[in-house]
């Protein structure tokens, strides 16, 4: 299979995948629809190794951001380290330690994601690594505010802190010039749909 074809038939997944869910959830199928996000998120992934070459090192490249992301949720969930103090809900599937394994995932994708993008603003690799972190920054202010309603996790005070921002854009920075620095062939296109895609899922709850 070509890899235009490849790549139109993630597009249409990504959609897909995408506004059904927010269609369902605003006509009230939430319940069925919320525990399924672990399955989207990982759709995301399967399409961008799939749309990639180099998939060994880009599996290796892959793990840093996934562990960085679980070894600093685990010390944010279990010390309020980092993030806060917070926990996790029930909508993002099975924990490790009290952390879902999906978040790691989640972690992996808004790295390589805005890696991706930020790598077509500025090619300097520090310059690309705070965009993308600051990407990240951005697109977590938006999921914070949704992410009580949809039982995917919550701060010990409701808001989250200036503390959880920092949190992120230091570690997303970090994550970022590790990833950056070992893998540098990115699907842009893919990654602009991915990212648009969680954007454009999160807004619409701000106003319904």
């Amino acid at each position: 299979m070509s890899q235009e074809r490849k790549l139109f038939i993630s597009i249409i997944l990504i959609w897909l995948f995408n506004i059904s869910g927010i269609i369902g959830i605003l006509i009230g199928y939430e319940d069925w629809f919320l525990p399924l996000t672990p399955v989207n998120l990982f759709l995301y992934l399967v399409l961008i190794l799939w749309n990639s070459k180099l998939k060994q090192q880009l599996i290796v490249g892959l793990m840093i951001p996934f562990l960085i992301g679980m070894i600093t949720e685990y010390l944010g969930v279990n010390h309020g380290l980092i993030f806060g103090d917070y926990q996790y809900g029930k909508n993002l599937g099975f924990k490790i330690l009290g952390v879902p394994w999906i978040i790691g995932i989640n972690w992996t994708l808004l790295v390589y994601c805005t890696a991706a993008i930020s790598k077509k603003i500025h090619t300097n690799v520090v310059l690309s690594s705070l965009i993308g972190a600051i990407l990240m920054v951005a697109l977590d202010i938006i999921i914070e505010i949704s992410a009580p309603r949809f039982d995917f996790w919550k701060f010990d005070n409701e808001v989250a802190p200036i503390q959880n921002y920092v949190g992120w854009l230091i570690t997303a920075f970090i994550a970022h010039m590790l990833f950056q620095k070992l893998y540098k062939t990115l699907q842009y296109t893919l990654s602009v749909h991915i990212f648009l895609a969680i954007f454009i899922f999160f807004t619409t709850f701000l106003f319904f």
